[in-house]
């Protein structure tokens, strides 16, 4: 991950039903932290996001979730993804100062949770082939808070990546934010995107996205 950014990992898990809250919350994010520490050195992992995604309409009706994110983005700038440090301790704005003076990671963590990914797969471009003027920051409002994140524009220097058929079994790391300036994958640029070669009747993808605060 500290080259191109991102990184797929065989992940099982021993959640049977990620609708669940109570099993995400408890089962799954021990699963996380566990991974992140082993993967990363992390000494701390903390986790703030789970994102459920389906490209079945009714599905989205029915559960009440989010479509696959069809723009080529990354979740956080340099300075969002430090108010996002803020505001996850915002009860203790001291020990997020003191934490901001340490190298700290945003990771996101995908997989399936429905079958494999025959269409809709999470596409992933790789850090060292991003120019820093192909970002474009934008300010991203919901209801709780206001967030920036960063468009990509398109250059023809980029290389993508996806993993073809990505099974229950495996995760996807990538990073959406990296405090460290020494060289290392900082941001990954991503987008969900419709093969043109998936079967006519591939089952609609469905997905969990956990964002992570990785600490150093």
């Amino acid at each position: 991950m500290d080259v191109e950014g991102f990184r797929l990992v065989p992940q099982a898990t021993a959640v049977n039903d990620f609708y669940d809250d109570a099993q995400v919350e408890t089962i799954y994010h021990e699963e996380i932290r566990g991974l992140l520490t082993e993967i990363t050195g992390a000494r701390r992992v903390e986790i703030f996001d789970d994102t459920r995604r389906s490209a079945s309409l009714s599905r989205q009706r029915i559960k009440k979730i989010r479509e696959p994110a069809e723009i080529v983005h990354n979740d956080y700038t340099k300075g969002s993804g430090k108010k996002r440090l803020r505001d996850y301790l915002a009860a203790d704005p001291d020990e997020a100062e003191k934490l901001l003076q340490q190298r700290f990671a945003i990771v996101n963590v995908w997989r399936s949770i429905a079958g494999p990914v025959l269409n809709h797969p999470l596409v992933m471009c790789d850090a060292t082939t991003v120019r820093p003027e192909d970002l474009v920051s934008m300010e991203r409002r919901a209801d709780e808070r206001i967030g920036e994140l960063q468009v990509a524009l398109h250059h023809p220097d980029q290389r993508w990546y996806y993993y073809p058929e990505m099974q229950m079994d495996e995760a996807l790391l990538f990073k959406t934010f990296d405090s460290a300036t020494d060289g290392r994958a900082r941001f990954t640029i991503h987008s969900s995107v419709v093969d043109p070669t998936a079967p006519a009747d591939a089952p609609p993808r469905e997905s969990i996205e956990t964002r992570c605060l990785v600490f150093f």
